[in-house]
């Protein structure tokens, strides 16, 4: 990880079962997390509870467990597949001598690393910075006492008052940056409608395959990868359509179980691409087992930024994974609504570039180009 001790090294992956459905699945994709983070080998400690324990959330017996994974692993990181409190992340630290990483820490460590336009870094910092100002309150209280320092602060002030006013300027600053940003996201936006160009958003489970498919239909060259949040920056390009229809397809990052509201929010901007789609191509990873689990996930992330209105194709892709051929569903009205494909083989893109026209031809006016002959 980016920032902490145990990068490309061993760590102790904790995954707690409090009786909910789909343990095992998240439990799986807290190693591809650790895996994508760029820790090296995993020992898995589990256990059930009721609920968490308030000081520790594993308990007192659970904690010696994984002490001794610790140490007969030789780790030096502890990630745990749930949010912590910072009073419990504190007191986990100091019980296990080691530095311990909670699911968002560890989802916001990745998107540090992947990060790669100046909007993309942006966006990590504030999520980052607005996490660490809620764990100044009760986690730092080696800062509670008065220091010297010139220049630093005014009169009066303790450490940690000097820490969470800096930090908050800093906070201020970067949301200064991405409002620009959206305005200028905006801008781009009316001269698109200006120009009738139908939007489409590719949108789906991290590791969905949505980069893929982009690729394919764009020949942009994004970077994609087997692994968790491959893709972090929006990348948008123009297509035509079978009939020279305008068409601008965009790939977003992919969503998540419990994809932490620091990043949903810090992300609104890049985010925005997707609320004013015309069309969202929900990519599915259809070899999942998983699937409608994330299908649900992904859809909850949608309402939660004001997708979920907007009309909605499944793509399930990864069919060369299964033994599902390339197949076209359509609902009630005949509208297109779920295509089967592989972006990875190039099965059924031409039922998905025939989605794409349909849907573009009912929602723009007809330019010139496109018009019949005059008899």
């Amino acid at each position: 990880m980016s920032d902490r001790a145990g990068s490309n090294g061993p760590a102790v992956l904790v995954g707690l079962d409090f009786g909910k459905t789909g343990y095992a699945e998240s439990l799986e994709e807290a190693k591809q997390l650790a895996s994508s983070a760029g820790v090296g080998a995993l020992t898995i400690v589990k256990g059930r509870r009721e609920r968490p324990d308030p000081a520790l959330f594993a308990g007192k017996g659970k904690v010696e467990e994984i002490a001794q994974a610790l140490t007969d692993s030789k780790s030096s990181v502890t990630i745990f597949n749930h949010d912590l409190s910072p009073v419990q992340e504190r007191n986990l630290q100091k019980r296990l001598d080691c530095p311990v990483v909670d699911r968002t820490s560890l989802i916001l460590d990745i998107f540090a690393q992947r990060a790669r336009s100046h909007e993309g870094k942006v966006q990590v910092e504030l999520a980052q910075l607005e996490r660490l100002s809620t764990r100044l309150i009760r986690g730092w209280t080696h800062l509670e006492r008065q220091k010297g320092g010139i220049g630093l602060r005014g009169p009066g002030e303790t450490q940690l008052e000097t820490d969470r006013r800096l930090l908050g300027k800093r906070v201020k600053m970067l949301k200064e940056k991405l409002s620009r940003m959206q305005a200028q996201r905006a801008v781009q936006r009316r001269a698109r409608e200006r120009a009738h160009v139908f939007s489409v958003s590719l949108v789906g489970y991290t590791n969905a395959g949505k980069s893929t498919l982009f690729n394919r239909l764009t020949h942009a060259g994004v970077h994609a990868a087997d692994q968790l949040f491959a893709t972090l920056d929006t990348t948008t390009r123009r297509i035509r359509g079978q009939n020279n229809t305008p068409i601008v397809l965009s790939d977003t990052v992919g969503f998540i179980r419990q994809l932490p509201h620091t990043l949903v929010a810090a992300f609104r901007a890049t985010l925005e691409e997707t609320v004013h789609a015309d069309l969202l191509l929900h990519v599915v990873d259809a070899s999942s087992a998983d699937r409608d689990a994330q299908i649900e996930a992904v859809n909850v992330v949608l309402a939660e930024i004001g997708a979920d209105a907007i009309p909605q194709v499944l793509v399930m892709n990864k069919i060369d994974l299964t033994q599902l051929e390339p197949r076209v569903e359509r609902d009630e009205y005949g509208k297109i609504a779920r295509i089967w494909i592989s972006a990875e083989a190039g099965l059924g893109l031409d039922s998905l570039r025939l989605a794409l026209e349909e849907y573009a031809s009912a929602a723009l006016p007809l330019t010139p180009d496109q018009r019949p002959a005059a008899a």
